[in-house]
């Protein structure tokens, strides 16, 4: 008799990190690679915005609103046997605490999310708070923010500044307190995602954050090499030399459960 698949849960990769392990997180947007990333062994899957550019065509995440949120993460929901379901809170879909909390019970109710993303230091504490005191798990966003791509001028490494990488610090320390469950670091320098990793006893996923994350979490299309114009240096195409999506994502796995993936080409300074 095959063994029921062991449910991964916010008290997994908090034990994980208690224990210096390693979890591996992909972004899905549909049945059938969600079901593929699961049997590999991914361990959270992310029902990321950036279907907006990668599926919809669109040039940032900025037009993707909650129902495509929903509709995709219902889609992973149904393939979804044993990972943890993130899913991305949407452009303006968290202005007001009220707001947030809306929106993402319908993430969680009608898509199937486990626990929902929110892009925001500070200013975000409050939502953060309520959602948590209500029961709604959150993991807080810092670092690059793509739906602030239009403030920030573009796709840019975050924190390089003393006072800069000291502010998203104490923004995680808030962030921490107000009740979020997981943090995500995008693209800040590798000592910084360090720092605040060892600062918090949340469990950090890095995208561009290093190696001394808890978790490391890469766009699925970048990770295969199909995604159009130049990869991220952050990247890293697993599908090269290999079989089928499958054995690319195990590979990937076990990279980031092994220590060997980000390494130091990938991460910024």
């Amino acid at each position: 008799m095959t063994p029921e698949p062991v449910e991964i849960t916010l008290a997994t990769l908090r034990a994980l990190k208690r224990a210096g392990g390693k979890f591996a997180c992909l972004t899905a947007y549909d049945a059938s690679l969600a079901r593929v990333l699961d049997a590999a062994g991914v361990d959270v899957l992310l029902v990321g915005d950036t279907l907006g550019m990668l599926v919809q065509g669109h040039e940032t995440t900025i037009p993707v609103t909650l129902d495509d949120m929903i509709y995709h993460t219902r889609c992973v929901a149904r393939a979804r046997e044993r990972a943890l379901i993130m899913s991305d809170m949407p452009f303006m879909s968290a202005a007001t605490p009220a707001q947030a909390l809306a929106n993402a019970a319908r993430l969680m109710q009608e898509g199937g999310a486990h626990c929902v993303k929110i892009e925001g230091g500070r200013v975000m504490a409050d939502a953060v708070r309520l959602l948590s005191e209500r029961g709604l798990p959150v993991c807080a966003h810092l670092g690059l923010l793509p739906q602030s791509v239009r403030k920030l001028g573009g796709y840019r490494v975050q924190g390089r500044e003393q006072h800069a990488a000291a502010e998203l610090l104490e923004d995680a320390k808030i962030l921490e307190q107000a009740g979020a469950d997981v943090l995500l670091l995008e693209c800040v320098p590798a000592t910084l995602a360090g720092r605040i990793t060892a600062a918090t006893e949340l469990p950090v996923i890095g995208i561009g954050a290093g190696t001394d994350c808890d978790g490391q979490v890469l766009v699925l299309y970048d990770m295969l090499g199909v995604t159009p114009g130049r990869r991220p240096r952050f990247s890293r195409d697993f599908l090269a030399g290999r079989g089928g999506v499958q054995a690319a994502v195990e590979e990937y796995v076990r990279a980031v459960k092994a220590g060997e993936f980000p390494g130091p080409e990938h991460a910024y300074s």
